[in-house]
């Protein structure tokens, strides 16, 4: 980029700098939102759940089937092309 490009383009680096920021908060939400694991550790919490016997199996078999359906959509997006 040459000096006069870089000129002209300066009251620009502000908006390239939040664009820039924005971008990174988006990415660690989906880190965040399609990570697997806590999923994965809900699903042990509520297996545990119902061995101890604090939820009937209506209820286990209801909350099971959110959480695999969640697992489902986590590794749809995973798998697709970034």
């Amino acid at each position: 980029m040459g000096l006069l490009t870089q000129l002209l383009t300066a009251p620009l680096a502000p908006v390239r700098a939040v664009v820039w920021v924005a971008e990174r908060v988006v990415d660690k939400a989906n880190e965040e939102y399609y990570d697997p694991a806590p999923v994965r550790a809900a699903l042990a919490d509520l297996e545990g759940q119902l061995l101890r016997g604090e939820i009937d199996q209506a209820t286990f078999d209801r909350a099971e089937d959110e959480l695999l359906d969640r697992l489902d959509e986590i590794m749809q997006f995973r798998q697709r092309p970034q």
